[in-house]
């Protein structure tokens, strides 16, 4: 057995004085107003699942850059948190945020360019102001998780040649398009990125999902993204609580789709691969 890592959780407040509503694009999200989890929930639902630690990743549709409950979930737990945060990086004190952040106890940085209040994929990812915080983020080994589309993918290629040895996450593999199945035209530019050292892939519950729409089946498309990236690439996310359904059985769903892969593939998705992206992480007691 090993511990389990569980790249993408969110945390919401029910203390909305303390914690102040301030969502991207000045919508909440349904989930988060619905079925939000506060911290200690989300403890709950990881013990209940058996997952030893989790990314809690902030959650833009409900407080927008206002990380201060990610950082307060990590400084109550510790031993079972790390923590992903989001800044404006076209700001002029983007750089300061970053460092601020950091500081501060936080782990990697993400940045939210498409999500059920924001469709479709923003136009800033290669804006130049957002140029030093990437050079921040390669200078020192940060991981920046991407929300966004495929279509995201020709200014992404753009970055990445800029800033050759950022580390890079992308929610979801970027949002393929699957549904046309083998041989995967319609996602060829995301297994173009493979040829990038530093991308790794966030994969969650809804990709799973998607694998088996229209012509697609996981049985030919995860093997061809393991042939692509491999195992120590890939990191399974569960998306809790904005995806529905408890985490115990979004986890056994995950594995029950990933069950087709070896062992020691599943090992680093599971687990490994969360703690190479954020090495936080193996610094860590055991979960259970």
């Amino acid at each position: 057995m090993y511990d389990i890592v569980d790249t993408h959780t969110h945390a919401i407040s029910s203390d909305h004085q303390r914690y102040p509503l301030a969502p991207v694009g000045g919508k909440q999200s349904d989930w988060s107003a619905h079925r939000p989890a506060d911290y200690e929930n989300l403890l709950a639902a990881m013990d209940e699942a058996g997952i030893a630690h989790a990314m809690v990743v902030q959650a833009s549709t409900a407080y927008g850059n206002d990380n201060r409950y990610v950082l307060d979930a990590v400084n109550a737990h510790p031993d079972r948190f790390r923590g992903v945060f989001s800044i404006d990086v076209l700001a002029p004190d983007a750089v300061d945020k970053f460092r601020h952040w950091m500081s501060s106890g936080l782990s990697g940085l993400r940045l939210f360019l498409t999500g059920t209040t924001m469709p479709g994929q923003a136009n800033w990812l290669d804006d130049p102001r957002s140029f030093p915080v990437w050079e921040y983020a390669q200078a020192n080994g940060i991981s920046i998780c991407l929300q966004m589309t495929a279509a995201g993918i020709p200014a992404l290629e753009k970055m990445l040649g800029l800033f050759p040895k950022v580390r890079v996450l992308l929610d979801h593999l970027a949002r393929p398009d699957l549904a046309g199945g083998p041989p995967y035209a319609s996602a060829q530019s995301l297994f173009e990125l493979a040829r990038h050292e530093g991308v790794y892939l966030k994969l969650t519950n809804r990709t799973i999902t998607e694998a088996g729409r229209g012509l697609s089946t996981p049985q030919a498309f995860f093997p061809r993204v393991l042939e692509a990236f491999g195992a120590q690439r890939i990191a399974w996310g569960s998306n809790f609580p904005s995806a529905e359904g408890s985490l115990k059985s979004l986890l056994a769903e995950a594995q029950e789709g990933l069950a087709l892969l070896s062992e020691s593939d599943r090992k680093w998705i599971f687990g490994d691969t969360a703690r190479s992206i954020y090495p936080e992480l193996t610094r860590m007691g055991a979960g259970q």
